[in-house]
Protein backbone atom coordinates (compact mmCIF):
# COMPACT_ATOMS: atom_id res chain seq x y z
CA UNK A 1 0.00 0.00 0.00
CA UNK A 2 2.82 2.64 0.96
CA UNK A 3 4.55 1.95 -2.20
CA UNK A 4 1.60 2.41 -4.29
CA UNK A 5 1.46 5.54 -2.76
CA UNK A 6 4.79 6.45 -2.96
CA UNK A 7 4.21 5.79 -7.18
CA UNK A 8 0.86 7.80 -6.88
CA UNK A 9 2.38 10.66 -5.49
CA UNK A 10 5.23 10.92 -7.51
CA UNK A 11 3.34 10.56 -11.23
CA UNK A 12 0.98 13.53 -9.37
CA UNK A 13 4.24 15.78 -8.72
CA UNK A 14 5.27 14.73 -12.22
CA UNK A 15 1.89 15.84 -13.92
CA UNK A 16 1.71 19.07 -12.15
CA UNK A 17 5.03 19.83 -12.67
CA UNK A 18 4.63 19.26 -16.50
CA UNK A 19 1.14 21.15 -16.35
CA UNK A 20 3.07 23.89 -14.84
CA UNK A 21 5.88 23.98 -17.97
CA UNK A 22 2.95 24.17 -20.31
CA UNK A 23 1.10 26.93 -18.89
CA UNK A 24 4.38 28.77 -18.86
CA UNK A 25 6.94 28.13 -21.66
CA UNK A 26 9.19 30.82 -20.77
CA UNK A 27 9.76 33.47 -18.61
CA UNK A 28 9.65 36.24 -21.44
CA UNK A 29 6.96 38.79 -21.60
CA UNK A 30 4.95 37.67 -24.58
CA UNK A 31 4.33 41.58 -25.15
CA UNK A 32 8.20 42.84 -24.89
CA UNK A 33 9.29 40.23 -27.62
CA UNK A 34 6.45 41.28 -29.91
CA UNK A 35 8.12 45.06 -29.10
CA UNK A 36 11.55 43.75 -29.88
CA UNK A 37 10.70 42.35 -33.38
CA UNK A 38 8.40 45.17 -34.09
CA UNK A 39 11.12 47.84 -33.76
CA UNK A 40 12.86 45.59 -36.50
CA UNK A 41 12.34 47.58 -39.71
CA UNK A 42 10.61 44.84 -42.46
CA UNK A 43 13.74 45.34 -44.50
CA UNK A 44 16.09 43.58 -41.51
CA UNK A 45 16.49 40.01 -40.83
CA UNK A 46 14.79 38.89 -37.32
CA UNK A 47 16.95 36.86 -35.02
CA UNK A 48 15.20 35.39 -31.66
CA UNK A 49 15.59 32.29 -29.38
CA UNK A 50 13.77 30.09 -29.69
CA UNK A 51 12.23 30.89 -25.77
CA UNK A 52 11.10 34.22 -27.49
CA UNK A 53 9.81 32.37 -30.57
CA UNK A 54 7.69 30.57 -28.01
CA UNK A 55 6.31 33.62 -26.23
CA UNK A 56 4.69 35.05 -29.46
CA UNK A 57 3.85 31.95 -31.68
CA UNK A 58 0.84 29.64 -31.02
CA UNK A 59 2.08 25.46 -30.44
CA UNK A 60 0.81 24.82 -33.56
CA UNK A 61 2.65 27.71 -34.76
CA UNK A 62 6.03 26.90 -32.86
CA UNK A 63 5.86 22.90 -34.41
CA UNK A 64 5.60 24.17 -37.65
CA UNK A 65 7.55 27.17 -38.23
CA UNK A 66 10.30 26.66 -36.03
CA UNK A 67 10.52 22.98 -35.41
CA UNK A 68 9.58 22.49 -40.04
CA UNK A 69 6.35 20.50 -39.64
CA UNK A 70 3.78 20.41 -41.23
CA UNK A 71 0.03 21.04 -40.33
CA UNK A 72 -3.09 18.84 -41.43
CA UNK A 73 -4.59 19.51 -45.17
CA UNK A 74 -7.98 21.46 -44.31
CA UNK A 75 -10.67 22.26 -46.85
CA UNK A 76 -9.60 26.09 -45.73
CA UNK A 77 -6.60 26.17 -46.99
CA UNK A 78 -8.29 25.90 -50.64
CA UNK A 79 -10.61 28.41 -50.53
CA UNK A 80 -9.90 32.01 -52.53
CA UNK A 81 -12.06 34.38 -50.48
CA UNK A 82 -9.59 37.31 -50.61
CA UNK A 83 -9.06 39.10 -53.14
CA UNK A 84 -7.33 42.88 -52.52
CA UNK A 85 -4.73 41.69 -50.21
CA UNK A 86 -1.62 39.86 -49.28
CA UNK A 87 -0.13 37.13 -46.88
CA UNK A 88 2.39 37.92 -44.69
CA UNK A 89 4.81 35.71 -42.56
CA UNK A 90 2.78 34.76 -38.83
CA UNK A 91 5.88 34.83 -37.03
CA UNK A 92 7.28 38.21 -38.35
CA UNK A 93 5.01 40.20 -40.77
CA UNK A 94 7.33 39.60 -43.96
CA UNK A 95 4.58 40.27 -46.79
CA UNK A 96 5.24 37.38 -48.85
CA UNK A 97 2.05 36.09 -51.06
CA UNK A 98 -0.12 38.47 -52.90
CA UNK A 99 -3.71 37.11 -52.83
CA UNK A 100 -3.83 37.35 -56.94
CA UNK A 101 -1.38 34.36 -56.98
CA UNK A 102 -3.67 32.00 -54.92
CA UNK A 103 -5.27 29.13 -56.17
CA UNK A 104 -7.14 26.09 -55.02
CA UNK A 105 -4.55 23.33 -55.59
CA UNK A 106 -6.92 20.97 -54.50
CA UNK A 107 -4.78 19.82 -51.73
CA UNK A 108 -5.75 20.91 -48.52
CA UNK A 109 -2.93 23.81 -48.18
CA UNK A 110 -3.08 27.16 -49.38
CA UNK A 111 -1.00 27.31 -52.64
CA UNK A 112 0.30 30.17 -54.57
CA UNK A 113 2.04 30.77 -58.09
CA UNK A 114 4.62 32.88 -56.98
CA UNK A 115 5.79 35.23 -53.96
CA UNK A 116 5.65 38.68 -53.82
CA UNK A 117 9.07 39.40 -54.35
CA UNK A 118 12.12 36.98 -55.03
CA UNK A 119 13.77 37.71 -52.30
CA UNK A 120 10.82 37.11 -49.51
CA UNK A 121 11.39 33.81 -49.57
CA UNK A 122 14.43 31.31 -49.40
CA UNK A 123 14.25 28.16 -51.22
CA UNK A 124 16.44 25.05 -50.14
CA UNK A 125 19.21 23.67 -52.25
CA UNK A 126 17.87 20.37 -51.51
CA UNK A 127 15.01 18.78 -53.28
CA UNK A 128 12.89 16.08 -52.59
CA UNK A 129 10.53 14.01 -54.80
CA UNK A 130 8.29 13.80 -52.01
CA UNK A 131 8.22 16.94 -50.78
CA UNK A 132 9.28 19.33 -53.18
CA UNK A 133 12.13 22.29 -52.05
CA UNK A 134 11.81 23.92 -48.53
CA UNK A 135 10.60 27.29 -48.41
CA UNK A 136 11.16 29.27 -45.17
CA UNK A 137 10.63 33.07 -44.45
CA UNK A 138 13.84 35.30 -45.66
CA UNK A 139 13.45 37.51 -42.85
CA UNK A 140 13.14 35.23 -39.96
CA UNK A 141 13.98 32.08 -41.27
CA UNK A 142 10.77 29.84 -40.49
CA UNK A 143 9.58 27.54 -42.10
CA UNK A 144 6.56 27.91 -44.53
CA UNK A 145 6.14 25.05 -46.69
CA UNK A 146 7.15 23.40 -50.37
CA UNK A 147 7.45 24.69 -53.78
CA UNK A 148 6.29 21.83 -56.25
CA UNK A 149 6.90 22.21 -60.27
CA UNK A 150 3.23 21.30 -60.98
CA UNK A 151 1.48 24.58 -60.62
CA UNK A 152 -0.52 26.78 -62.87
CA UNK A 153 1.02 29.37 -65.42
CA UNK A 154 2.74 31.34 -65.82
CA UNK A 155 5.09 30.36 -63.64
CA UNK A 156 4.18 26.19 -63.69
CA UNK A 157 4.91 26.67 -59.77
CA UNK A 158 3.22 25.61 -56.29
CA UNK A 159 4.45 27.07 -53.60
CA UNK A 160 2.24 24.87 -51.15
CA UNK A 161 2.36 26.27 -47.33
CA UNK A 162 0.84 25.48 -44.28
CA UNK A 163 -1.87 28.17 -43.32
CA UNK A 164 -0.55 28.59 -39.57
CA UNK A 165 2.38 30.06 -40.87
CA UNK A 166 0.46 32.95 -43.00
CA UNK A 167 -1.68 35.57 -41.80
CA UNK A 168 -3.92 37.56 -44.26
CA UNK A 169 -3.78 40.93 -44.73
CA UNK A 170 -6.56 43.56 -46.59
CA UNK A 171 -5.57 45.67 -48.92
CA UNK A 172 -7.38 48.42 -50.49
CA UNK A 173 -7.67 48.06 -54.56
CA UNK A 174 -4.90 49.54 -56.36
CA UNK A 175 -1.98 49.07 -53.66
CA UNK A 176 1.08 46.90 -54.56
CA UNK A 177 1.34 45.73 -50.50
CA UNK A 178 0.41 46.46 -47.01
CA UNK A 179 3.57 47.62 -44.51
CA UNK A 180 1.87 45.34 -41.74
CA UNK A 181 2.87 45.24 -38.11
CA UNK A 182 4.71 42.58 -37.06
CA UNK A 183 2.51 41.64 -34.09
CA UNK A 184 -0.95 41.84 -35.86
CA UNK A 185 -3.13 38.33 -36.10
CA UNK A 186 -0.78 36.39 -33.47
CA UNK A 187 -2.42 34.72 -30.73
Amino acid sequence: MLRTLQVFLGISICIALSACSRARPSDLDAAQVRAKLEAIPLDQKVDLTNKEWLAILSPEQFYVMRRAGTERPSASGNALDHHNGIYVCSACGNPLYSAETKFNSGTGWPSFWQPIRKEAVHESSTFSAIFGVEISCARCGSHLGHVFKDGPPPTGLRYCMNAVALTYRETSPGSVTATPRADQGRP
